[in-house]
């Protein structure tokens, strides 16, 4: 069985510690600081599609740095985590360096989708290899490795954006689009249909927040069909699958000796996808996501289409600058100022 492997490494001194902002009173939920995590970490595991052994390192990062992967097999490469610089979505979401595209690293969406549950908006991500570890299909050892790690609020605000009209993309009777909302936050409402009774028809809804992201989506694990194993090895993928990191179902049956981690575990881990992919927006989403059989492909295209039409969102108010400011965060500065004079 792949087990995941944890290793604390030493705090970098280069980031300042800014405790001191979990005690501001925000004005507008949308102004948010930026975080990163406290201390490094790592793990190892086997590539799912690849089915190499993988070391991957966790890394903190400064304001406005945003999720970068590096190649340290490949001279320390870096490839940022963003929707333009996907190149493949089959069966996961693959990025390239733009400059050097062969080189890639896959299935980050899982990684991807963590961090937007945790709300870690920069971290340098290092790996020996053309994937990530897939660990046990789902994001929750990711989660544990985030958690382990500890979450450390940076002196910026995370550029945020308001949907302001709904944008759609299509294929066949799947679609994916980005509507309105009056809520705060991202909301998202994903529904499949397999013809397969083991999976069938599933809907869910959620708010996107750290609690219903760890308690609802982490600990959904990815699935396969047994019928499509054997074409998926002709492919070349799925190598490193087993009924250690992923659901494998046949007609109306689970394969898995344990069976489901939850009565929806389908529709849920599509969910975890679907947030994965939409981090590589690079801002705060607020608006609601609303998915059809939709997958990373639907997904990417969708945010090419949203950030391809500037009519369909706003930068909301004080988003269009990274750097915090008395007049956003005057409690801050005062106290600052107050223990310097003390």
């Amino acid at each position: 069985m792949d087990r995941m492997q944890i290793k604390s490494l030493p705090r970098p001194t280069n980031i300042p510690r800014r405790s001191i902002w979990s005690h501001l009173p925000l004005t507008q939920s949308y102004i948010a600081p930026e975080h990163t995590i406290s201390t490094p970490i790592s793990c190892c595991g086997i590539g799912l599609h690849s089915g190499k052994y993988i070391n991957l390192k966790l890394l903190p990062a400064p304001a406005g740095t945003g999720v970068i992967f590096r190649r340290t097999d490949m001279s320390n490469i870096s490839i940022r985590a963003c929707y333009d610089n996907v190149v493949d979505t089959t069966l996961s979401t693959v990025i390239a360096n733009p400059k050097n595209p062969s080189i890639k690293i896959a299935t980050i969406e899982h990684l991807m989708a963590a961090l937007s549950g945790n709300q870690i908006d920069n971290i340098i991500v290092e790996c020996d290899g053309p994937e990530l570890p897939v660990l046990d299909g789902s994001s929750a050892q990711f989660n544990a490795l985030l958690e382990q790690a500890g979450r450390q609020t940076l002196l910026a605000i995370i550029p945020s954006i308001k949907i302001l009209k709904t944008v759609r993309v299509e294929s066949k009777d799947a679609f994916a689009e980005l509507v309105p909302s009056t809520y705060e936050g991202l909301t998202l409402t994903l529904s499949i249909d397999f013809p397969v009774a083991a999976i069938g028809k599933q809907i869910f809804k959620m708010h996107l927040t750290p609690e219903n992201f760890k308690n609802e989506l982490a600990h959904c694990r990815t699935f396969t069909l047994k019928s499509e194993i054997d074409t998926l090895h002709k492919m070349g993928l799925a190598k490193g699958g087993s009924l250690d990191n992923a659901i494998v179902v046949e007609d109306d049956i689970i394969l898995n000796p344990n069976g489901l981690r939850c009565k929806n575990e389908f529709v849920k881990h599509k969910m975890l996808d679907a947030i994965g992919d939409l981090a590589l927006s690079n801002v705060r989403i607020h608006g609601e996501f609303i998915g059809h059989k939709s997958g990373h492909k639907l997904n990417n295209l969708l945010l090419r289409k949203l950030m391809s039409d500037k009519e369909a969102w706003c930068y909301l108010p004080t988003s269009t600058t990274r750097a915090a400011s008395p007049e956003i965060f005057p409690n801050f500065f005062y106290k600052k100022q107050e223990k310097q004079e003390a």
